[in-house]
């Protein structure tokens, strides 16, 4: 004798399978997406920062709102593109200086025995002392103006550069220049077919964190040295106590450090470690 199910039951069981089905959606969406989880997370910071600033945690610390508005007014009036205008000038030259010498001084560490035990230990003590003592060091000798910037962001990149490509060529798989010298090759191939290409990836990561040093550099150095660009905005805004605007300015920073450094980081994948992409 068969029974019939209950129209109860059976809704139960259809309604349970299409929220399992569901729930099994989303985690495989979540899965396959980093940048859903990229999205939740902002969007968490961002309702936390919100709810703090209407709790009020501080009364110098604005609502994510208030600081989004301030942000639109700096775009709107120009204020924000001047000022970064004026910041990149010390960053970009900083950086280009530091790629440079970083990269061919890491190479040359790399390949010498000699030149790693003269310049090692340099560049060790500066990634290890505090720069933001050093810096105002920097203007008794060459002032406030765009030198003394340019050092500072030098100061804080070169070190990172400079070990890190140091390393890469140190790492670079031996079995390949064992195979290069057994078929002849000579010492420059070995180092402009081998050595530099095998090391290519670590190379640019290194760069990518020389970069990410030279934005704090800047920032250093323009609320150290002398305000200007970004670090006068944040600077004035303290100092008439509109707290919206600071903030509005500091976010800028890290948002444009951010985004450079992602970009770089794709660039990387992309084109350097395209095992990694595919994984």
């Amino acid at each position: 004798m068969h029974m019939a199910a209950s129209p109860d039951k059976v809704g139960a069981t259809g309604g349970a399978g299409n929220s399992s089905s569901i729930a099994e959606t989303l985690a495989e969406f979540a899965r396959r997406r980093k940048s859903f989880w990229i999205m939740a997370s902002l969007a968490i910071l961002f309702a936390v920062w919100e709810i703090a600033g209407r709790i009020p945690i501080s009364f110098a610390f604005p609502t994510f709102f208030e600081t989004v508005t301030a942000f639109a007014e700096m775009v709107s009036d120009g204020t924000l593109v001047r000022a970064y205008a004026i910041t990149f000038q010390p960053l970009l030259l900083g950086i280009t200086a530091s790629a440079v010498l970083g990269i061919g001084l890491g190479i040359v560490m790399g390949l010498s025995d000699k030149a790693e035990w003269l310049l090692a230990p340099v560049f060790i003590v500066f990634q290890a002392a505090p720069m933001a003592a050093l810096v105002p060091l920097v203007t008794f000798v060459y002032g406030i103006g765009l030198v003394a910037k340019t050092l500072a962001v030098i100061m804080l990149a070169l070190p990172v550069i400079v070990l890190n490509s140091y390393k890469a060529i140190r790492h670079v798989n031996p079995s390949l220049v064992d195979m290069c010298r057994s078929f002849q090759g000579t010492r420059v191939q070995q180092i402009c077919k081998i050595i530099i290409p095998d090391a290519a990836p670590v190379l640019f990561a290194g760069l990518r964190l020389g970069i990410a040093a030279g934005f704090i550099g800047v920032i250093l150095a323009e609320l150290l040295i002398t305000p200007t660009g970004i670090g006068d905005l944040i600077t004035y805004h303290r100092s008439i106590a509109n707290y919206a605007h600071m903030y509005a300015a500091v976010a800028s920073i890290i948002a444009v450090s951010t985004l450079t450094l992602t970009a770089l980081q794709y660039v990387e994948l992309r084109f350097l470690r395209p095992e990694k992409r595919r994984k």
